[in-house]
């Protein structure tokens, strides 16, 4: 929009010859061109830790995955035979919940903690970085995120995971041991001659890593959410600094 206007103000000025006009486009043209690349950079640093600190907020809080459906953490697929089955028994539908529960609180647990993991990664934004996230998709600065952090969130998320599918389901067994059986009966069936002339696929699915990166698929959902509200709305830019660099792209 400031471009388009820019535009206008030069056509009218050459055209008018304007006294009035040209000093209007040249106070809009210095205010354009002084935006510095330290503002850029430190501008960016902090678009990216507010949108961090405020996803971290949010999901961290209880009911942060747990209750939002855009980003709750369910079982795969390849476990509705496992829920079907225990369904079937008295209270089992509430015992496939708690499963659910559980590792949904464990990712809220977890992002208690990443808001260190982020800061440090935009600690090490290059000037290359921020201008190329300036000009970016509206997920630039998503993007580089989770290109630089993605490996130690992971680290961070897959142990609390890991710990909530161990817990009991029903009897002795948990999650992740009826996911175990499940899958190895499942796979002697799909790897035999019968199974492979029926093309019976097997399932590879370690249910730890699956849950651990649908729980950050959840958190860079957030941050997406973050950064697109800080690119377009004004009301979102809650310092000068960020007024002054996003309001470069109006």
């Amino acid at each position: 929009m400031k471009k388009i206007f820019i535009v206008m103000l030069v056509a009218a000025a050459t055209i008018t010859g304007c006294a009035e006009l040209n000093q209007v486009l040249q106070t809009v043209l210095t205010t354009t061109d002084t935006l510095t690349e330290t503002e850029v950079v430190n501008g960016l640093k902090e678009a990216l830790e507010t949108g961090a600190r405020n996803s971290a907020s949010i999901l961290s809080l209880e009911n942060g995955y747990y209750g939002d459906p855009l980003v709750k953490i369910l079982l795969p697929d390849e476990a509705k035979v496992i829920v079907d089955n225990i369904s079937r028994i008295p209270g089992g539908d509430k015992l496939v919940e708690d499963v659910v529960l559980s590792i949904n609180r464990a990712a809220e647990d977890a992002a208690k903690e990443v808001v260190p993991i982020f800061v440090s990664s935009i600690a090490g934004m290059s000037i290359n970085d921020a201008f190329g996230i300036l000009r970016g998709e509206n997920d630039a600065a998503t993007a580089y995120l989770r290109n630089t952090t993605y490996d130690n969130l992971y680290a961070l998320y897959k142990p609390k995971i890991g710990q909530s599918i161990e817990k009991d389901l029903v009897g002795n067994l948990s999650a992740h041991d009826a996911w175990n059986s499940l899958t190895s009966q499942w796979n002697t069936v799909a790897n035999s001659v019968v199974g492979r002339l029926a093309n019976l696929t097997p399932v590879e699915t370690d249910l730890t890593d699956y849950l651990t990166n649908k729980a950050l698929e959840g958190m860079f959902f957030k941050v997406e959410e973050e950064e697109i509200k800080i690119r377009t709305q004004i009301s979102a830019r809650v310092t000068p600094l960020l007024q002054k660099v996003f309001g470069s792209l109006d």
